[in-house]
C-alpha cells in the first residue's frame, strides 16, 4: 500500500516521461486559464475590499452574448465588438445602480450586493439565452483548432491542442498588460489608493464613482477573454460558473490583491489537480480533480492564510 502511494507514481513518470510531460501541459493550461479567471476578482478587489461572488457568471454571460449575437446573424467580429459594449453597459449599470449607494458600506454588504448581482445575471441569461450548453464561435473568431504532436524519444508523443497554445498566449498577454496597468499608470495607482481607503481617496479627490466603473469594465472583459476561452475547450453553459470557483483555491493561495500570485496560485492548482486525478486518483476511487483544489488551499489557510503573495494584516484589539 505505501508502495502504491508514493512509489509506483514517480515510477510510472519515470517510465513514461511523454505521458508526464503531457501531464504538465494539460495543467500548464488550465492553471493559466484558472489564473486568468482570478484575475477577475483580482480586480474587483484591489477597487473595492470585496470579493466579487458574481464573477463566475460574468464569465458565463460574456461567452452567451458573444454567442447570441452570432447566432442572430452578427458577424463575429462585430458581435465580439458589440460584447465589449454590453460589458461596458453592465459595468456602468453595476457602479450606478449597486455600487454608488453602497460607499463606505461594510464589506458583508458589497459582498451581498455581488451575491444579488449573480442571481440577476443568471436569471436574466437564462431569460435571454435559454438554459442549453452553445457552441463557442472558435473558427469564426480567428482562433486556431486541430493539433500538433512532438515525439518524445522513440515511442513517447506529446499531442498540444492548437486552442490550448493560444489560450496560454492570451492569458499571459492578458496578465502581463493588466500588471503594467496596476504598477504603472495614475489610473493603477488610483485603484490601489481607493481599495486602501474609500474615503481618504475621496478626500484626494479621486472619483470613485469612475474608478469603480473602470475596473469593473476591466473585469467584464477579463470574463469575456475568459468565457472565449474556456466555452472553446469545452462549450458556453451555466457550468462554467462552477469551473470559476476554482478561482477562489487559486486566490487562497495567491492573495487577493496579487496579479503574480493569481499567475502562481493558478499554476499549482492546475498541476496538482492534472497530478493528482492522473497518479493518485486511483487510490480514493478517482474524481479528485474536483476538489483537491481546495483541499490544497485549506493546507495553505492554515499555515499561510494572507497567501504567498499577500500582505499580512496585523489588528490591534
Amino acid at each position: 500500500m505505501l508502495y502504491d502511494i508514493f512509489i509506483d507514481p514517480f515510477v510510472q513518470m519515470y517510465d513514461m516521461p511523454d505521458f508526464f510531460l503531457q501531464v504538465l501541459w494539460e495543467g500548464f493550461v488550465a492553471g493559466i486559464l484558472y489564473a486568468l479567471i482570478a484575475l477577475g476578482f483580482v480586480l474587483i478587489f484591489k477597487a473595492s475590499g470585496v470579493f466579487n461572488f458574481a464573477q463566475g457568471i460574468m464569465v458565463v454571460f460574456a461567452g452567451l452574448t458573444l454567442v447570441g449575437f452570432h447566432e442572430n446573424g452578427v458577424p463575429a467580429y462585430m458581435a465580439l465588438v458589440l460584447t465589449v459594449i454590453v460589458m461596458g453597459i453592465l459595468a456602468y449599470g453595476v457602479e450606478r445602480i449597486v455600487m454608488r449607494p453602497l460607499v463606505n458600506q461594510p464589506e458583508i454588504i458589497l459582498l451581498m450586493a455581488t451575491i444579488g448581482l449573480t442571481y440577476f445575471l443568471v436569471g436574466f441569461g437564462e431569460f435571454v439565452f435559454g438554459g442549453e450548453p452553445k457552441q463557442m464561435i472558435t473558427e469564426e473568431l480567428g482562433l486556431p483548432t486541430g493539433s500538433t504532436a512532438f515525439e518524445i524519444g522513440e515511442r513517447g508523443l506529446i499531442i498540444l491542442q492548437h486552442i490550448d497554445i493560444a489560450a496560454a498566449v492570451i492569458a499571459v498577454i492578458m496578465v502581463t498588460a493588466l500588471g503594467i496597468f496596476f504598477n504603472k499608470t495614475r489610473i493603477g495607482r488610483a485603484l490601489r489608493a481607493v481599495a486602501d481607503d474609500h474615503q481618504a481617496a475621496l478626500s484626494v479627490g479621486i472619483s470613485l464613482n469612475q474608478i469603480w466603473a473602470i475596473v469593473w469594465f476591466a473585469a467584464g472583459l477579463v470574463a469575456l477573454a475568459t468565457g472565449i476561452m474556456w466555452g472553446a475547450r469545452s462549450d458556453v453553459s451555466f457550468a462554467l460558473e462552477i469551473v470559476a470557483f476554482k478561482a477562489l483555491p487559486v486566490l487562497i493561495l495567491g492573495g487577493f490583491t496579487s496579479i503574480p500570485g493569481a499567475i502562481v496560485g493558478g499554476l499549482i492548482i492546475g498541476f496538482g489537480e492534472k497530478i493528482g486525478e492522473l497518479y493518485w486518483g486511483g487510490l480514493v476511487g478517482g474524481g479528485i480533480e474536483s476538489w483537491l483544489a481546495y483541499i490544497i488551499a485549506l493546507v495553505f489557510l492554515l499555515f499561510r492564510p494572507q497567501g504567498l503573495f499577500g500582505e499580512r494584516i496585523i489588528e490591534r484589539i
